[in-house]
């Protein structure tokens, strides 16, 4: 059955409505799932097994018939581990249907459907009454894959609850049967300017934040990122790596808000700011098998260190900076709730003080951190960046002029303002934007739309004529490089209130593209046949029908900075979109090709040309270095067209990527298409 949805489109600002299959959310879902990143990763998958084997013979030297509870089965790979290592029976629990089929049908293919019983149910929705139940019996062997980047986050303390209390047996193994969670305070400059907005030098001047953003706790959400990827140069440890709590499995767990902290000695002088945190996972009760999310910075050969993106690392940022010294004690105290872990700070002074009133949640008093991500906060913090604006503006601008800035949360019309322009105008698309930026500057009239208005009962704009219009372009509904062609719609549903000789600003875009090699990214689209001797074919053909959905076949967004890759060819232009005209009627198309080596797909993304001397990318930083290099912007991401077969590109170098792009104005669309050709 087909139903009609309604989906903002995020290009023209319409609502449009499309027929969709039931089906669709799942297949979108599933298409943008990274099961296979963890099936390809063999680290994790190794150690599993090592920790299930050493479980089952646990049980087994006991005289036990050996019962698993998989909760988080997925593929089910985990359940044939088990019954591999000598289990005699397994439940495997999967919420997801989808995944429990493809589990069931990867079960039966390889041979443990007599052993193992998929359970397409939530764990704290399944039930062990005997013969009525979905679990005939209770489980000594209690096995689960329930991790986020924040070990807690997926809901992994209620789940372990609830199996304790209904679903194992007392002493019970778990596998794993440990994790441990560690944390460190340090000083950075760049990961603290994705927290709060910095101060702003322009043309002498200097625009400072307003108190209540300054002295806003911000959001308490956990930041997640590939922390391999931050240089260790970009950062000043305060003190040593804390061992913060650890949660055992094979014993009853709380879900209940819960604090702890770890006390040391300051080792250096500093602002104490942030906390990089990671977690291990002990496979067994001795700690023998370890599995660690730590950065490759801390291997001994970063270079060994196994690639994750199911698992990451997180920052978290202090309410407030504060100054430490040298010697000085002090104390880290992380609380957490069943989903969610927040830190806090406290010197010896403040150490009793703490025991009486335990941090509370961090919550966004000032709005800012509701409307600004943490990238934007960088992006708006990027002094460089920041520095292009202003010389653009400062070679557009009269003391006449009249501007009107089209973007989210955007600094452009304060800078207008800063530079003399006779009067400024700032369109934001929600009110809580309008509120935040009315705490930035109260001297340029900030207004208020919604799309679907396309600013046409605007009767303060009708007054005047605009001589500057101005973006950067940014948009908080922007997921795709392109999606920020929204402010060339703008454009031309503004046109009848620009001046006939107004300047846009940037007056043009170019979509760039580059064939790239990935080191690691490609694991998470890489199908993945035979998975530690086990055939997992079926999932991959849950994953390929998905793909085979109209949106599901499109480039999708990832930040490059936090995967490494190495360009295969030039950066090239495939399309022009110039923002002086008004978006053509007729659809605009462009065909070329680029020759590689091996090729693991393209990356695509948007420069902004400001001036004619001024461009500002959304992607590549830099020139390709000759080794393909590449240095990509932290603060969009962009597009990533996957290659349906990299892996069958590879040979002697003699080979080209065809493309070809249309631009669709009636639907803001940009489609594309690229095939593989021998040379």
């Amino acid at each position: 059955m087909k139903t009609f949805c309604g989906r903002a489109n995020p290009t023209t600002g319409a609502l449009d409505w499309v027929e969709e299959s039931e089906e669709y959310d799942y297949h979108q879902e599933i298409a943008r799932s990274c099961y296979a990143d963890m099936l390809h990763d063999h680290d994790r998958n190794e150690k599993y097994y090592r920790g299930i084997c050493a479980a089952v013979a646990r049980v087994k030297a006991r005289g036990e018939k050996v019962v698993i509870l998989d909760i988080g089965t997925g593929t089910g790979l985990l359940s044939m581990m088990a019954i591999t290592a000598g289990a005699d029976l397994c439940y495997s629990v999967e919420v997801f249907k989808p995944m429990a089929e493809a589990a069931q049908c990867i079960v039966e293919k390889n041979g443990f459907s007599g052993k193992i019983k998929i359970i397409n149910k939530h764990s704290t929705d399944v039930t062990s009454d005997g013969e009525n139940g979905d679990m005939q019996m209770k489980a000594n062997v209690l096995i689960t894959e329930l991790f986020d980047t924040e070990l807690i986050g997926e809901g992994a303390l209620p789940s372990y609850e609830h199996a304790h209390q209904n679903l194992v047996q007392e002493g019970c193994e778990a596998v794993p049967h440990r994790a441990t969670v560690y944390a460190q305070l340090v000083e950075s400059e760049l990961l603290w300017s994705w927290a709060q907005l910095q101060p702003v030098d322009v043309e002498g001047a200097r625009l400072v934040p307003p108190p209540a953003v300054c002295h806003c706790a911000g959001a308490h959400s956990v930041c997640d990122i590939q922390l391999s990827q931050v240089s260790p140069r970009s950062f000043t440890p305060l003190g040593p790596l804390c061992t913060m709590f650890s949660v055992d499995f094979s014993k009853p767990v709380s879900s209940a808000f819960q604090s702890h902290s770890s006390q040391f000695v300051a080792q250096i002088s500093g602002r104490a700011q942030v906390v990089l945190s990671w977690w291990d996972l002990d496979m067994d009760p001795n700690g023998s098998v370890v599995c660690t999310m730590a950065p490759s910075w801390t291997y001994p050969q970063p270079k060994m260190a196994p690639w994750r993106d199911h698992w990451m690392q997180s920052v978290y940022f202090l309410p407030m900076e504060s100054r430490v010294t040298a010697g000085e004690e002090l104390s880290l105290t992380v609380c957490h709730d069943d989903y969610s872990l927040w830190y806090s700070l406290q010197s010896h002074s403040q150490r009793d003080l703490q025991t009486k009133t335990l941090p509370s949640r961090p919550c966004c008093t000032c709005q800012a951190h509701l409307v600004w991500t943490r990238p934007r906060f960088g992006e708006l913090n990027d002094r460089q960046r920041t520095q292009s604006y202003v010389s653009a503006l400062r070679s557009v601008l009269r003391e006449d002029s009249v501007c009107l800035g089209v973007s989210d949360g955007s600094l452009l019309p304060v800078f207008a303002h800063m530079l003399g322009a006779k009067k400024v105008f700032s369109l934001e698309n929600s009110r809580m934007s309008k509120q935040v930026m009315e705490q930035v500057n109260e001297l340029i009239y900030l207004l208020c739309f919604k799309t679907s208005e396309m600013l046409l009962d605007i009767c303060m704009l009708s007054l005047v004529q605009i001589s500057v219009l101005l973006g950067e372009p940014y948009f908080s509904t922007s997921l795709l490089p392109w999606h920020s062609l929204f402010f060339w719609y703008c454009r031309t549903a503004l046109a009848g209130l620009l001046q006939p000789s107004a300047t846009i600003l940037p007056y043009s875009a170019t979509l760039h593209m580059v064939a790239v090699e990935f080191q690691d990214l490609w694991r998470i689209r890489a199908p993945c046949g035979t998975c530690e001797g086990f055939d997992v074919t079926p999932m991959n053909e849950m994953v390929q029908q998905s793909l085979d959905f109209r949106e599901s076949r499109e480039a999708e967004p990832h930040p490059l900075w936090e995967y490494p890759c190495r360009a295969l060819t030039q950066s090239k232009a495939v399309m022009t979109f110039d923002f002086t005209q008004c978006v053509p009627q007729q659809p605009v198309c462009n065909q070329g090709s680029l020759p590689f080596g091996r090729c693991h797909g393209v990356a695509l993304w948007m420069e902004y040309h400001l001036t004619r001397d001024i461009t500002v990318s959304a992607g590549l930083m830099g020139p390709v270095g000759e080794q393909g290099d590449c240095e990509w912007t932290r603060h969009r991401k962009q597009g990533v067209y996957f290659f349906r077969s990299p892996w069958e590109s590879s040979g002697d170098g003699r080979a080209a990527v065809s493309y070809s792009f249309t631009f669709e104005p009636s639907s803001g669309d940009i489609k594309m298409d690229f095939s593989i050709e021998s040379q």
